[in-house]
């Protein structure tokens, strides 16, 4: 037992011994600076002894506290020191790096081969042609936006920039995205937080989302307010409005802002008394079924003056999407686009278990959304974007084989603007003032610095999928199917995606016999009327 005590307070003892000792002489002793190094460590060691929230600081004193030193800067430690290229936390160092060198643009080139096992399962490749094409321009790479029933249809990159809301980015954030996707002629997404002022400094278009807080067009009691809407959709600035279904990363869970974060800039952005908590509820007071989701993209698009409307969701219960085709079906009323979103995207920050556990990944959700809509000959009239750790051409190239139209990035921009991944985005601590409200912190990024990254990385991340597509016998990311996108699925066995996964054809959920016992049973399940699926006495009755 003494050797124990010896061993947990001797340092403690040492320090209150030698700082005891050598007081009386410290005014005439060179060494009165260790002095007053004991004095302080005693002093700290006493209170590890008093307090009672730490047993490791009660138990050894001074000492303890190293333990906790060193939790803090683990990540830093694993990040810079022990992490491998190829290890995603979630975006591995090579991953980050290629992001760096286009935004920076230095050569991605690598030399002596891959470091990539490709006998690994699950190792992806896109095929190439023996007759490549002529190299296109990526500044041709765009699609148009807009169904049948819109008016002002948007020309949009196929590569943009996710929503980021003003309060979880700062505004100098803000800024150098919308200045660099105004350069790059590519759309900016302003995430649920409304249109901030720096959303506006530099004219780049803007993608308007609308979350269940209606935050910039919502009355006192937080409801939708069309008059509001009208007025701040007419810029000319907005070319589209989304409408946030559910967060890849947190779906069904809603936001808060803590009243103590909510600043002045915020308040009036949002549209939020200061002094409150400002809320994001887990669900829109504006529709409540399929059909209502439908009269409210109709009723967004005539306040809009024409302009494409469409809703972003992560994929949950398969019959509620399917209700909502279902909608689509009943009413006439078409979105003009849907973003996917996986879980796999990123957040500023989430419950632990719905990050890991909650949410269908991106490209299972793209690929039922994607079939539904072939199934019902509505796929030429609806165009898809997809979301969720995008940050390469291939990972471009990757989505857009598999039934998207154009894709986004959050965290590769963000990467572009100076961020380090230090996963402290909800603490407001962000180290490069990417994301923090801290005047200080956001200071260190520089704008025009970071702009012209962010038109650099997009520049020369669209430049390299045009030279993907050039070798696979390509001239327009549209030309990218399935058939052109393969799996590992063993040492001895690759196949291609187009024999992975079941394609609907044009039309067939219209018809008796579909194809796969699982759309067959999501679509009866389905009805426009409800998210809730019907009951299997109402099945037997049809």
């Amino acid at each position: 037992m003494s050797l124990s005590l010896l061993s947990r307070y001797a340092f403690f003892a040492l320090c209150v011994a030698y700082t005891l000792a050598s007081l009386p002489f410290v005014a005439h002793s060179g060494f009165w600076p260790i002095t007053l190094a004991t004095g302080l460590l005693s002093l700290l060691g006493l209170f590890d002894l008093l307090q009672k929230s730490h047993a490791v600081r009660r138990n050894y004193p001074i000492l303890g506290n190293i333990r906790y030193l060193i939790e803090a800067i683990r990540p830093e430690i694993r990040q810079y020191l022990l992490e491998s290229d190829s290890e995603a936390l979630p975006f591995s160092r090579a991953q980050r790096s290629l992001v760096y060198s286009r935004a920076k643009k230095e050569t991605a080139d690598k030399p002596f081969g891959t470091l990539i096992d490709v006998y690994q399962p699950g190792f992806e490749f896109i095929s190439h042609s023996i007759r490549p094409a002529p190299l296109s321009d990526p500044a041709g790479f765009r699609v148009s936006i807009g169904g049948p029933q819109c008016t002002q249809p948007y020309s949009a990159s196929v590569f943009n920039i996710s929503a980021m809301s003003f309060g979880a980015l700062s505004a100098n954030a803000i800024r150098a995205l919308n200045q660099g996707a105004q350069r790059g002629n590519f759309a900016h997404d302003t995430g649920e937080g409304s249109i901030s002022p720096y959303h506006r400094e530099h004219g780049g278009d803007l993608i308007w989302e609308l979350g269940s807080g209606y935050f910039g067009c919502r009355t006192d009691d937080g409801r939708f307010d069309p008059q509001r809407f009208a007025e701040q959709a007419a810029s000319p600035q907005v070319r589209m409005i989304e409408i946030k279904i559910s967060q890849g990363a947190k779906p069904g869970h809603g936001g808060i802002l803590p009243k103590h974060k909510v600043t002045l800039e915020i308040a009036s952005t949002r549209g939020v008394p200061m002094g409150q908590d400002c809320i994001s509820p887990s669900n829109h007071s504006a529709f409540s079924t399929p059909i209502e989701l439908m009269e409210f993209i109709a009723q967004l698009r005539a306040l809009s003056g024409g302009k494409p409307v469409g809703f972003k969701l992560c994929l949950g219960h398969p019959w509620e999407f399917m209700g909502i085709a279902k909608a689509m079906l009943a009413t006439g009323i078409l979105p003009d686009f849907i973003v996917v979103d996986g879980k796999e995207g990123g957040t500023g920050a989430a419950p632990v278990e719905f990050t890991d556990h909650m949410g269908v990944p991106m490209r299972e959700g793209l690929l039922f959304v994607h079939n539904t809509l072939v199934g019902l000959n509505l796929r030429d009239k609806i165009r898809l974007g997809a979301s969720g750790k995008i940050v390469s051409a291939f990972d471009i190239a990757s989505v857009l084989a598999i039934g998207a139209d154009w894709c986004n990035s959050a965290r590769g921009f963000m990467f572009a603007i100076g961020c380090i991944q230090s996963q402290s985005c909800h603490t407001n601590k962000c180290p490069t003032g990417v994301a923090t409200q801290d005047p200080l912190r956001q200071r260190a990024l520089v704008v025009p610095d970071k702009a012209e990254r962010v038109y650099s990385f997009h520049r020369n991340t669209l430049a390299a999928l045009a030279e993907m597509l050039a070798a696979a016998g390509l001239t327009h990311p549209s030309q990218l199917q399935a058939k052109h996108l393969v799996r590992r699925m063993s040492a001895t066995e690759v196949k291609l995606f187009s024999q992975l996964h079941v394609f609907l054809k044009p039309g067939e959920l219209l018809g008796n016999a579909v194809q796969g016992e699982f759309y067959a049973r999501m679509w009866q399940l389905a009805q426009a009327e409800s998210f809730e699926p019907r009951s299997d006495e109402a099945l037997e009755l049809h």
